[in-house]
């Protein structure tokens, strides 16, 4: 029986569905995707994915993202998370230092450990600005944003930020620090203070700021904290260095100390920073030259902390290289030159080259320390201390006084110490003659005039300041007694006083507030026989701040006695 035509193509579509089943099924799960989209396309069907968009852009959707469908509102706005709050001004986020290669930097701290920092950062705060605005005027923030563009001038900004605060670097180097040693039991200089509310750590970072070299004049080795702050902001400047491109063959930071315990104690309050990828090394005495030898060879630290004696042995064997070093700590100086280390030290400077950042904490306030330091730092400084103590202010200043024998001496000895000083100082260095109105002083107002001294007897004395900033020569300049307290006096590093004040205080007073910005100051102060009953507190001062007191001081002192008997 023929079969019918029905029949035949039931059969055909049979076979072709069997044929599709099969193949479909021996494919791969994309091809099969494919061959179901080709289906769908001569279907007519698609999916809304696969439509096209036919609709026209909108003032609201003017890049046609949503395809014509209007936007989904919901019913307020999305709160903000604490997690995801903004950094104070002026400080760098925490995850971007993580995010720039350092390993462990802080992006694996748990949500707690945020937390507690965010409140230790609140505190430290208030502290702050309490307590700049006690310490600080309009005037002094702005002389705290200049920053030598000879010594940084690719981190001008930077510094300037760090002056009014410090960056959340630093916070956390100091958070890491203080953490680990009282984890440790290692801190007890301050039981019980935290090291963010210390007032000296917001003045060194001012200070560091400025680019200019640091003297300590508290007449103290450094303490866990100031070693602390000292690290964190040596730590932050190798940090920004880095992220701007620069690299370091040797160690970026030495700390000179003056013995193996006090390597032992820097050493300690550094560890914690091996997190951010600052590995110290310490060297000293207690270990074999040989292995030091070996181990420095084969590492480079970061920060380098050594006595100077061991340090220089290795400089000669060729073991570190400390050419290139950007940051110079000296801790115990005095203790230091006293064990004979003095040349030590002289012989270390001259194997860096550059210009390194100097800070220096001199715990011997005799004159005796005055050329060491005169040689480690040359230009100019900022002294940093929060001892107001007239042998802490008057560091480093020299207290020439001379008894003569009449008028005509004393100005004789005031332009022989005129002649001295254009022979010695430097162009940068600034002379001041401080004269009294009640004495005559005619003839060495002459002389003055003839060596072109800048005189202000009866005018505001603040046109001086226009000449201190010239760079062209040295500045010699005279003003009357009256004027001292108008007159910024600090920028002198030398000062004569022709006819000794009336009383002691204004001497202390012009003592304490000289040579700000110099090591080199010098103050010549000459009497007579009628200056008897100011020559024991004379004496006393000089003692005080470790000066020499002259025999012919001692005599008029002796004179003054007999004649009250």
């Amino acid at each position: 029986m023929v079969k019918g035509e029905d029949a035949v193509i039931r059969k055909k579509n049979k076979k072709l569905r069997k044929k599709n089943n099969s193949s479909s099924s021996s494919v791969s799960a994309k091809v099969a995707a494919f061959i179901a989209a080709k289906k769908r396309r001569k279907a007519g069907k698609r999916r809304m994915c696969q439509g096209m968009c036919f609709s026209l852009p909108t003032p609201e959707d003017p890049f046609n993202d949503r395809g014509g469908k209007e936007e989904i509102k919901t019913k307020g706005p999305k709160k903000e998370t604490h997690s995801k709050s903004k950094p104070i001004d002026g400080m760098v986020s925490l995850n971007e230092k993580s995010a720039d290669g350092k390993k462990g930097a802080v992006g694996g701290r748990n949500n707690a450990q945020e937390m507690h920092d965010l409140q230790r950062e609140k505190e430290f705060v208030k502290a702050n600005n309490d307590l700049g605005q006690k310490r600080i005027s309009n005037s002094e923030r702005k002389k705290l944003k200049v920053t030598e563009m000879s010594r940084h001038p690719s981190t001008q900004r930077h510094d300037c930020d760090i002056s009014e605060f410090p960056s959340k670097f630093v916070f956390w180097c100091l958070n890491s620090i203080e953490n680990a040693l009282r984890h440790g039991d290692a801190y007890t200089d301050g039981e019980g203070n935290s090291f963010f509310l210390n007032p000296w750590g917001l003045e060194f970072l001012k200070s560091y700021s400025t680019g200019k070299d640091l003297m300590e004049t508290s007449g103290t080795s450094a303490t866990t904290e100031q070693i602390a702050w000292t690290v964190s902001g040596a730590a932050d400047t190798l940090d920004r260095k880095e992220r701007e491109g620069l690299s370091f063959a040797g160690p970026f930071l030495l700390f000179l100390v003056p013995s193996q315990e006090k390597a032992v104690q820097v050493r300690t309050v550094c560890k914690p920073l091996k997190s951010v990828g600052i590995h110290t090394v310490s060297i000293h005495p207690g270990a074999s030259l040989d292995h030091q030898i070996q181990g420095m060879k084969t590492c480079e630290p970061e920060f380098l902390v050594s006595t100077p004696e061991r340090l220089l042995e290795l400089v000669s064997a060729n073991a570190i290289d400390i050419s290139g070093i950007s940051m110079l700590v000296i801790d115990g100086l005095n203790e230091t030159c006293n064990a004979g280390h003095t040349d030590t030290l002289k012989s270390i400077k001259k194997c860096i080259s550059g210009n390194p950042h100097v800070v220096i904490f001199n715990d011997c306030l005799s004159h005796i320390s005055v050329p060491v330091v005169q040689y480690l730092l040359t230009g100019s400084i900022c002294r940093l201390s929060l001892n107001n103590s007239i042998t802490s202010l008057s560091s480093c200043i020299i207290q020439s006084v001379k008894v003569c024998a009449s008028e005509e001496d004393k100005v004789i000895e005031s332009v022989k110490a005129l002649g001295r000083f254009q022979r010695s100082r430097s162009q940068k260095s600034n002379l001041l003659y401080i004269l009294r109105k009640d004495v005559k002083c005619h003839k060495l107002l002459k002389i003055l005039k003839s060596k072109g001294c800048s005189i202000s007897l009866d005018s505001d004395s603040a046109s001086l300041n226009d000449s201190v900033d010239s760079d062209s020569k040295p500045v010699v300049s005279a003003i009357a007694l009256d004027h001292i307290s108008t007159t910024d006096i600090g920028t002198y590093d030398v000062v004569i006083l022709p006819n000794f004040v009336p009383s002691i205080d204004t001497y202390v007073h012009i003592l304490t507030k000289m040579a700000r910005q110099s090591v080199n100051g010098v103050l010549y102060s000459f009497l007579t026989n009628r200056d008897t009953e100011l020559a024991s507190p004379l004496i006393t001062v000089l003692e005080q701040c470790g000066q020499e007191v002259p025999q012919t001081l001692q005599d008029l002192h002796h004179s003054s006695n007999m004649v009250e008997d």
